[in-house]
């Protein structure tokens, strides 16, 4: 089958035998399982791996920021692979490179090994989860496909449920090396699985753009260097001044870059839909508040009160299970209620919950205190996830589709290593890992911090269109 958007042709090859939509969701979910997973997998085990590796609070940042931006420099890369040489064929790919790089994490024996190992998951990890997206949407009938990436969606929640609890588990009853075995066998479990129950699909025909990559990874990887020294080295200083200062310039080198050359990675006409725009923006602002908040409160219950792995894991349940059970809903329903609605109403729940954490959290706070905000924060989180995809792949045509999800999934992996960086360094300017006290002198600023990146995209989700209607 051949289409034809704006000039580019985009034809899939479809299997041999039409396989059904639960074998689809678990040919794509579990991989893509996998590597949500590993974005939160290590935040409970951090103070175990910082005492046993003998790593800095920067090397912690690292740990989470090697992998977050590794995904995210490749994913536009790896989505234009994928229409081009196949996209089940690098999904495959992706699936075991991710598998291969997890026993590398395993098998590390000093900080910079597991930095090392934890960039080379993230390039797996993106030729996986924007072309699990785009595999499912040409898997799906149109009639199914918001209530399958509902889903989906439910899956990644899933994933970013049982994180923390999976890790907190694993490195009390084994090992915090566990956390990065368990990926293996299912990897290699999964490969065949994969193979055999999705077709081939190629979208519009692509040219690589190498320069466009040097750029744009570089300009991202530069800024977060920069925020994440900041703190200790000093805003004014050289190294951290050059940082930042060179980010911006390779960023808008890489804008003027794709504005010019004919064959860019990102093309910049599909910013002229206010809808793929905004929903962009919504992302990012989600991704940083959020997760930069959660790669902080996930070592509070340790490192403050006392808590086991798993007990703290077990703790941050009624936030990280919601969006398992909420985002499924929201894919059913988005049809009826609109995009927008679930999507500001889920950010302002997010920005709720984090200033009711920042408003309650002390070093003798009780469970029951904070247990109402990371429920009302689960919540906000389901009624992003779903809809946001959702609203992605509508302001795409078909042959945009997966550079579209490409795009969406890079700016939310910058949103986790931006949040990430820049909640530290307010943290480090506060607070430290010296006591329970100076811990959450550092933690609370954070938060607030927090809450109001979410905020700020609440307030820009609410300039979506009322209808979401597919692109052509």
């Amino acid at each position: 089958m051949t289409t034809t958007v704006d000039g580019a042709s985009s034809h899939v090859i479809a299997p041999l035998k039409r396989a059904s939509l639960a074998a689809v969701l678990s040919a794509v979910g579990i991989p893509m399982f996998m590597v949500t997973l590993d974005n939160l997998v290590v935040t409970n085990a951090l103070p175990v791996i910082r005492t046993e590796l003998g790593a800095s609070l920067t090397d912690l940042q690292w740990f989470v920021n090697a992998y977050t931006l590794s995904f995210a420099s490749l994913l536009l890369t790896a989505a234009a692979l994928g229409d081009r040489l196949g996209r089940r064929r690098l999904f495959l790919a992706g699936i075991a490179l991710f598998t291969v790089a997890s026993a590398a994490c395993a098998l590390a024996s000093e900080p910079w090994m597991l930095i090392a190992a934890r960039a080379i998951q993230g390039f797996g990890a993106a030729a996986v989860m924007p072309l699990s997206l785009t595999l499912l949407s040409a898997a799906v009938p149109e009639r199914a496909r918001s209530a399958a990436i509902g889903i989906w969606g439910g899956i990644s929640g899933l994933g970013v449920a049982v994180g923390p609890v999976v890790g907190g588990a694993v490195v009390d009853g084994l090992s915090w090396q566990w956390i990065f075995w368990l990926n293996v066998p299912i990897g290699v479990l999964v490969l065949p699985w994969v193979a055999r129950t999705l077709g081939e699909s190629f979208g519009g025909t692509r040219h690589l753009d190498p320069l466009g990559l040097v750029l744009s990874a570089g300009g991202v990887l530069a800024m977060v260097w920069g925020v994440v020294h900041g703190a200790g080295d000093g805003w004014t200083s050289a190294g951290v001044l050059g940082g930042l200062l060179g980010g911006v310039g390779l960023l808008v080198a890489f804008v003027a870059w794709e504005a010019y050359t004919a064959h860019p990675m990102l093309p910049l006409r599909l910013f002229r839909s206010r809808t793929f725009t905004v929903a962009n923006l919504s992302v990012f602002a989600f991704a940083a508040g959020v997760f930069g908040s959660v790669f902080l409160l996930a070592q509070f219950f340790q490192v403050v009160q006392g808590y086991s792995p798993l007990a703290a894991g077990v703790r941050t349940l009624p936030w990280t299970m919601a969006p398992m059970v909420v985002a499924p809903l929201a894919g059913l329903v988005v049809d009826r209620v609109g995009a927008r609605t679930l999507l500001v109403a889920g950010q302002a729940l997010l920005a709720a919950g984090l200033a009711w954490m920042a408003a309650v959290v002390s070093v003798h706070v009780s469970y029951p205190t904070i247990v109402g905000a990371f429920v009302l924060a689960g919540v906000g989180m389901g009624l992003t996830l779903a809809p946001g995809s959702i609203v992605v792949m509508a302001s795409a045509a078909p042959a945009d589709q997966g550079i579209a999800s490409g795009t969406n999934s890079t700016i939310r992996e910058v949103g986790v290593a931006m949040g990430v960086a820049v909640l530290a360094s307010i943290f480090a300017s506060y607070g430290s890992y010296l006591s329970g006290p100076d811990y959450v002198a550092g933690l609370l600023p954070a938060l607030r911090v927090g809450a109001v990146i979410v905020a700020i995209g609440a307030v820009a989700t609410a300039a979506l269109p009322r209808r979401i209607t597919q692109a052509h």
